[in-house]
């Protein structure tokens, strides 16, 4: 469905978790993006624009379920502190090789 979307606010992004309600009423989607803090946020933004569309897209595929949950989309920023902390620790990495060749001298 996401691929479907025309906006181009909603590009490189992924679900990474759905946590529904115990009545099936409402989802809670965690929605992983690359990019920017403003083009992530972005995304979210485009989602949540496109939340009656992509519901009845869902209700069509589920055709079981009694009544199609409403969507309620969250940036995941697990993804992005990850990204971070690789960053830093490379950072640091390179910092401790650089003293040890100094110390080399």
């Amino acid at each position: 469905m996401i691929t479907e979307m025309k906006d181009p606010r909603v590009r490189m992004a992924s679900i990474s978790q759905v946590k529904l309600s115990p009545d099936l009423r409402s989802a809670r989607v965690m929605v992983s993006a690359i990019g920017s803090d403003e083009e992530r946020h972005a995304v979210v933004d485009g989602l949540r624009h496109a939340a009656g569309y992509l519901r009845g897209e869902l209700g069509h595929t589920l055709e079981n379920l009694k009544v199609t949950p409403r969507l309620h989309f969250e940036l995941d920023e697990s993804i992005a502190y990850s990204v971070k902390v690789s960053s830093m620790l490379r950072e640091l990495q390179a910092g401790v090789e650089a003293d040890h060749g100094d110390q080399g001298s």
